[in-house]
């Protein structure tokens, strides 16, 4: 059909998927397609990303997921997943997992629209009996908002809320380890729910669906407000003259009360901060914490800008960025902070220059040796594996990581 991609990889007959993964060529959809395929079951992949389905049917992955690759080629080998553009594959498949969630807009309100017409697309080819499960994060009530859209539409459908808990690029390694938690609307659900991640945990957790929603909420705000405070903590000592690296490993030398301070840096990507407005939004603003969260997360970009600018004729230098992904060792770049100092920087600085050695999409990137050689300073974005050990040349680092050795102030 006009528009569609519908690969097949050997085998014969009629092959019938046992799982759909809605967003499978996705961070969330495709680690988890391969962990079911990889337990013998077969695995649909339905995703509107023709390219990233090509990819994957071409026995590559995407992007960086530790383990992935090998996987995908077997389970491909062994005709045990499959990928489809078109939602027409859907009808029939017992189990309907979509890995969706809700965005939020300009205005850090929840993005509702995107599940509705995530669901709206599958509907002609959902049916009474399927088991649909939401795996990524949304906003409070959108599983029993489901449901009730669902019966409204003619579809008795057993509806659950089971939520991803991994780090990215950990899936295959983490997956296996972790219980999952179940938030199901009825106790068939439930039921179908348990049985069928079971296959891939070593236990579930039984909660009801608004409470498996804020578990997963409330998990990334923590997160979120823990790292605030470290970077706050940062701030302080380098508005003093100090150094926070030094004063964190003083407070967590044979000290176990200290040691889930985390060290600063830049703290962001498509959930943490995404999921604290989900929660500031759903409890009419009130959530002060994690509004504080974001202002220091968020600020902290404009503080290094601001304290280089204090202590250089910033509009006179070069600054390298090393590392453009949102976290280490990984290539997405989705909601990057490295991002926000570059704009930030091309406003004020002579010339910005960027690395990554993960990052491939991005043109602007060039090769590491390149940008210290060209640069009068360097500021450490994300503490890749990679730049460990490096040769910056003696240009002063703004290394906030502490991940070079050089001192976490600003020089």
């Amino acid at each position: 059909m006009s528009g569609s991609l519908l690969v097949r990889r050997g085998g014969s007959g009629k092959w019938i998927a046992d799982v759909c993964i809605v967003g499978g060529g996705g961070h969330v959809g495709l680690p988890l397609g391969l962990m079911f395929a990889g337990k013998g079951r077969k695995v649909l992949l339905h995703d509107l990303n023709h390219a990233a389905l090509r990819i994957i049917a071409a026995g590559k992955v995407p992007f960086m997921e530790k383990g992935a690759e090998g996987l995908l080629r077997r389970v491909l080998k062994r005709d045990l997943l499959r990928v489809a553009s078109h939602p027409r594959p859907i009808a029939g498949v017992p189990t309907v997992i979509v890995t969706i969630g809700t965005p939020v807009d300009a205005f850090l309100n929840p993005m509702m629209k995107v599940i509705r017409g995530c669901v709206n697309r599958l509907l002609p080819y959902l049916s009474s009996g399927q088991l649909l499960v939401l795996r990524s994060t949304v906003y409070p009530g959108t599983t029993a908002w489901l449901d009730r859209y669902l019966q409204s539409k003619g579809r008795q459908m057993m509806v659950a809320f089971c939520p991803e808990r991994v780090v990215q690029g950990c899936s295959l390694d983490e997956i296996p380890r972790f219980p999952q938690i179940v938030g199901a609307t009825t106790p068939a659900a439930e039921l179908a729910a348990d049985r069928l991640f079971h296959a891939i945990v070593p236990e579930t957790v039984h909660l009801s669906p608004l409470e498996a929603e804020f578990a997963k909420l409330f998990g990334n705000a923590h997160r979120y407000i823990q790292f605030a405070i470290a970077n706050q903590l940062y701030m302080i000592a380098t508005s003093a003259g100090v150094d926070y690296g030094r004063i964190l490993d003083g407070m967590r030398h044979n000290y176990p009360r200290a040691r889930d301070i985390p060290r600063a840096g830049f703290t962001a990507g498509p959930c943490l901060f995404k999921d604290t407005m989900q929660l500031a939004a759903f409890s009419g603003n009130h959530f002060s914490l994690g509004h504080a969260a974001m202002f220091i997360n968020e600020g902290l970009v404009l503080y290094l800008v601001n304290e280089i600018a204090r202590k250089h004729e910033l509009e006179k230098l070069t600054v390298g960025l090393l590392g453009m992904a949102f976290k280490a060792d990984n290539n997405d770049t989705r909601g990057s902070l490295s991002y926000k100092l570059k704009k930030t920087l091309t406003c004020r600085a002579k010339r910005v220059l960027t690395t990554d050695p993960h990052v491939m999409d991005d043109p602007d990137c060039r090769p590491l040796q390149s940008v210290i050689a060209e640069s009068d300073l360097l500021i450490l974005c994300v503490p890749h594996g990679a730049y460990r050990g490096i040769d910056t040349k003696g240009r002063p680092v703004v290394d906030v990581w502490n991940c070079l050795g050089k001192g976490t102030r600003v020089p």
